[in-house]
C-alpha cells in the first residue's frame, strides 16, 4: 500500500499539494532543530511521514510507524493535528528543501519545508574593549530600524544557537546583577554596562536581536579584564610643608594625560591636577612620575588616586597631614625634601619618630638592593688589595735575595780583582828593585876582593 501511493506520488508531482505553504526552517550546524507541520481534519489516524526532495520512495526518512530512525524523530499530535518533526546534529549538507506527508487514498497531502543551515559562530567582525578589574564597562551593540520593538539580549560565548536561551540579560528584564541594560531607540544602540568587573568576565559576548523569522541577528564583542595590581601605600606629611607622591606611567605612552585625584572610589574622585599651582607635576619618565603638593592642609588628608591611564593602571595613596601643634618638644621630626622619589610619613608616639617610607615602585631604588651590593663590592676591594699586597711583599723579598747575593758576588770579585792588583804591584815592585839589590850585591862582593 505504501508503495504503490508514492508510485503515484511520483507519477504525478504536478499534484503535489502543500496544506499550509512553505514552512522556513533556521538551524545551526551541530545542533539540533524541531518544526511541526499541521494536516486536516480526517487525517487522524492516517500514517505521516517526512521526506526530502521530491519524496520517492528512496527519499522518506522516517514515519510515525518508526517514531525515532538515525537523526531524525518523529511524533503526530492527533489532537492538535500536528506532526513535530526533529533532526538531530545538523550538518551544511542538511539544508534543503523536505516535505511533512499525510497518507492518503490515490494522492498524498504535504507541507513543504526549506531548512537553512548556518554555521554556530559568531562573527566576522569583533569588536574589541578592555577595561579593569574592579571597574566597569559599556558594550554597546547598534540594530537597524526594523528592530526597534524587538527584544534585545546579551549572552556570553559566540554560539548563536543558544544565545536568546541563555542571555544574561535582556531587554525585558533591564537589570540582573551587575548587568543593566539600557535601549536608546532613536539612537537604535542599545548597551549593556558591567559593574565590579573581575578577570573572569574576560572572554566572548554575543548582542542579539531577535527576529519574527529568520536568523536572529548578532554582533561579536571581545571583553578584555586586565589584572592592573592596584597597589596602595600610607604617606604622612606635615602641616604647612610640601610632599610629593609618586605615581606610575603607562610604558606605552609617554606622552599621555596624568591624572590625580581624591575620592573614595577610583572611578568617581575629583580632579586634583586643575590646580596646578598647588598640585605640581615633576619627574615624568616612561615608567613614573611626581606630584608634589606645595603646601599641605588639613584639608588635603583622605584618599588619592594617581596613574596615567585610569583603565589600565593606577595606585591608591592614604594621605594623612600631622599638625606642627600635635607634635610635642620630645618628639623628633624628620622630614625629606621633595625629591623623585614620594615621602611617607607615619606619625607615633612622644618617644618616636615621624619618618617617611616610600613606595615600592620601579623608579624608587630600594636601599634593600643597594646595601648588599654595596658590601659584596667593599668584600670584593678588600680581598683585591689583600691579593695585591701579598704579592708586592712577596716580590719585594725575592728583590732583597737577588741584591744580597750580587752584593755578595760583587764584593768577591772585588776582593779577588784587589789581590790580583797587590800581587801585580808586588811584581812590579819586585822587578823594580831586583837590580838594585843585583847592584848591591856586586859592590860587597867587589869590597871583599
Amino acid at each position: 500500500m505504501w508503495s504503490h501511493q508514492h508510485i503515484i506520488v511520483c507519477t504525478a508531482l504536478s499534484f503535489v499539494i502543500s496544506a499550509e505553504g512553505l514552512i522556513q526552517v533556521f538551524g545551526y550546524e551541530g545542533r539540533d532543530v524541531k518544526f511541526s507541520c499541521r494536516y486536516d481534519r480526517g487525517y487522524k489516524y492516517s500514517e505521516k511521514y517526512f521526506c526530502k526532495n521530491d519524496c520517492g520512495y528512496s527519499d522518506v526518512l522516517i514515519t510515525t510507524k518508526q517514531k525515532n530512525k538515525g537523526k531524525y524523530s518523529i511524533t503526530d499530535d492527533k489532537n492538535n493535528r500536528i506532526v513535530t518533526v526533529t533532526i538531530s546534529d545538523l550538518q551544511s549538507h542538511d539544508a534543503g528543501k523536505y516535505k511533512c506527508g499525510v497518507t492518503r487514498w490515490f494522492i498524498d497531502t504535504y507541507s513543504e519545508v526549506k531548512l537553512h543551515i548556518k554555521e554556530d559562530r559568531c562573527c566576522d567582525t569583533v569588536n574589541k574593549i578592555q577595561s579593569i578589574e574592579e571597574g566597569s564597562v559599556t558594550i554597546s551593540c547598534p540594530y537597524d530600524s526594523q528592530s526597534v520593538d524587538k527584544l534585545k539580549f546579551l549572552c556570553r560565548g559566540n554560539r548563536p544557537s543558544t544565545c536568546r536561551q541563555q542571555a544574561v540579560i535582556t531587554s525585558s528584564n533591564t537589570q540582573n546583577g551587575r548587568f543593566r541594560l539600557s535601549d536608546d531607540r532613536k539612537s537604535k544602540i542599545f548597551t549593556v554596562t558591567i559593574s565590579s568587573l573581575t578577570l573572569k568576565d574576560s572572554g566572548s559576548y554575543v548582542c542579539g536581536v531577535q527576529r519574527n523569522s529568520g536568523f536572529d541577528d548578532f554582533s561579536a564583542v571581545e571583553l578584555k579584564v586586565k589584572d592592573f595590581c592596584l597597589e596602595s601605600y600610607h604617606i604622612s606629611g606635615i602641616e604647612g610643608r610640601p610632599v610629593t607622591l609618586q605615581c606610575p606611567n603607562s610604558g606605552q605612552q609617554h606622552d599621555n594625560k596624568k591624572f590625580l585625584c581624591k575620592g573614595d572610589q577610583h572611578n568617581n574622585c575629583t580632579d586634583m591636577m586643575e590646580n596646578q599651582t598647588k598640585f605640581k607635576l615633576l619627574n615624568v619618565s616612561s615608567i613614573c612620575f611626581s606630584v608634589i603638593i606645595t603646601e599641605l592642609e588639613a584639608a588635603d588628608a583622605g584618599t588619592y588616586y594617581c596613574g596615567s591611564d585610569s583603565q589600565l593602571r593606577f595606585i591608591k595613596i592614604q594621605l594623612a597631614v600631622v599638625s606642627l601643634h600635635e607634635t610635642s618638644s620630645a618628639e623628633q621630626v624628620t622630614s625629606q625634601p621633595p625629591s623623585h622619589n614620594p615621602v611617607s610619613s607615619h606619625q607615633t608616639s612622644s618617644a618616636e619618630q615621624v619618618t617617611s617610607q616610600p613606595p615600592s615602585l620601579k623608579c624608587a631604588v630600594s636601599l634593600f638592593y643597594i646595601l648588599p651590593a654595596v658590601f659584596a663590592l667593599l668584600l670584593i676591594l678588600t680581598f683585591v688589595l689583600l691579593l695585591v699586597l701579598k704579592y708586592t711583599t712577596r716580590i719585594k723579598q725575592v728583590d732583597g735575595i737577588n741584591a744580597n747575593v750580587l752584593y755578595s758576588a760583587d764584593n768577591n770579585v772585588e776582593m779577588r780583582i784587589n789581590d790580583i792588583y797587590e800581587l801585580q804591584e808586588d811584581a812590579v815592585y819586585m822587578n823594580s828593585s831586583t837590580p838594585n839589590m843585583l847592584s848591591h850585591d856586586n859592590d860587597i862582593y867587589n869590597s871583599v876582593l
